[in-house]
């Protein structure tokens, strides 16, 4: 079977990584403690293609322990079980080093079974996972481990990975590289950080290339055709969904329109209009609110007609949507003052409802005396009356503070004048 040209072209050292300088470079953490010889449980913890497995490895060969590897995806409890048993042979006598790939995909109980193990020194454990891995991964494992975010690499930081990984499969056939410009900068841009991508786009675009005449020629047209939508990063379970969706939430909460639109427009392209309808929704009422009131049934009006229309046309309510929200005036006013009411109740500060906004429609209520008093407040000017509605313990407590803008100013004038009358 022919070896990916991914794992072909593998760094060997970790000046040989490409991105990650705030691990692995002069002096970072991660390297030093590389460097030191004294590996402490790992886990590693990124997007895929940008280098974790790669280090993982390079770590585990220049170490002399016993070196093993699992898959989350596919590692049993006996296979956990076959590493620990081997913890007590001569092999193992100095302590083994587990390669767990993918520990999100173990359960609770194969997790576990390591603990003992790693605590005891027996087992060093250097994990990776592309979930955040204080969601997915157990408590107990997480506090015996330093964990190391790995971040996207850069179009310029690959660049020279995909220049070398071109002239490694021109000189395999025995051909002459020719590549048309602007090449290496689409396949670095358009692979969204993804190292093992742009090197897997290469690969396919070798094999779909022009060789005749003694030359590999590869065109920008067949790159294009190659990395569409190969940027998109996106999991509807994973980070990367409620990273898009905090981000588009706080410009709009920002008044960015341009940047709300951004975000908006990679749950379009994922054709995640659900998760986008629900998130206007919430802005609506939790970031716009009381300063825009319309903005609400506005909204609701925009994500209905995308519901009916469907994708590509849902864009377009969509966007209004978005615009709308991020252009209007903004209060919190509202999500504050609920928030503090259910702080009171929470923390069981509340008391009994006053005897006259008690319920009096049924035979002896008035004999105990509920419903008796009560001011019926259409009856007066304004159709307003001071009459006391908290319970006696909380009776001058203040939850809604009016916002600093128009809307909510202007009512607070108006019923200001109101009782003061």
């Amino acid at each position: 079977m022919p070896t990916p040209l991914a794992d072909k072209i593998r760094p060997k050292t970790l000046d040989d990584v490409v991105g990650q300088p705030h691990l692995l470079g002069k002096d970072k953490p991660l390297r030093r403690i590389i460097e030191s010889g004294k590996i402490p449980n790992m886990i590693f913890y990124g997007s895929s293609g940008i280098g974790k497995t790669t280090v993982a490895r390079i770590i585990a060969e220049n170490t002399n322990l016993k070196m093993y590897k699992l898959n989350g995806t596919s590692a049993s409890v006996s296979d956990i079980k076959d590493i620990i048993s081997d913890t007590d042979t001569i092999d193992g006598y100095n302590g083994v080093l587990l390669y767990l790939d993918e520990i999100q995909y173990l359960n609770k109980k194969q997790q576990q079974s390591l603990l003992e193990y790693i605590e005891n020194g027996k087992i060093t454990l250097i994990s990776s996972t592309t979930e955040n891995p204080y969601f997915y991964v157990f408590n107990a494992i997480i506090s015996r481990s330093t964990v190391f975010e790995f971040l996207p690499v850069s179009a310029e930081e690959i660049k020279p990975a995909i220049k070398r990984a071109f002239q490694i499969c021109a000189d395999d056939l025995g051909l002459k590289l020719k590549l048309e410009s602007g090449v290496i900068d689409h396949i670095a841009r358009g692979c969204g950080g993804d190292v093992r991508k742009s090197i897997n786009t290469v690969e396919l675009c070798v094999l779909s290339a022009d060789n005749s005449d003694g030359e590999l020629k590869v065109s920008l047209e067949t790159v294009k055709l190659l990395t569409q939508r190969s940027n998109m990063r996106y999991d509807r379970d994973g980070d990367e969904h409620y990273n898009i969706l905090s981000a588009l939430q706080k410009s709009i909460r920002g008044s960015d329109e341009n940047a709300a639109l951004h975000y908006a427009a990679r749950l379009i392209e994922a054709g995640d209009i659900i998760s986008l309808s629900r998130r206007l929704l919430v802005i609506a009422a939790e970031d716009i609110g009381l300063a825009y009131p319309q903005a609400l049934p506005i909204v609701k009006s925009c994500v209905d007609s995308a519901m009916q229309l469907g994708l590509p046309e849902a864009r377009i309510p969509l966007a209004d949507a978005v615009i709308l929200l991020a252009t209007a005036p903004k209060s919190n006013s509202g999500v504050c003052a609920i928030d503090s009411a259910l702080a009171d109740i929470k923390s069981g500060i509340s008391g009994d409802i006053p005897m006259h906004l008690q319920d009096g429609h049924y035979g002896g209520a008035n004999k105990m005396g509920k419903a008796i008093g009560y001011k019926y407040p259409h009856s007066y000017p304004n159709s307003w009356v001071e009459q006391q509605y908290l319970p006696d313990t909380i009776k001058d407590r203040v939850y809604y503070e009016y916002g600093n803008n128009k809307t909510e100013q202007a009512a607070k004038l108006y019923w200001e004048q109101i009782k003061k009358k």
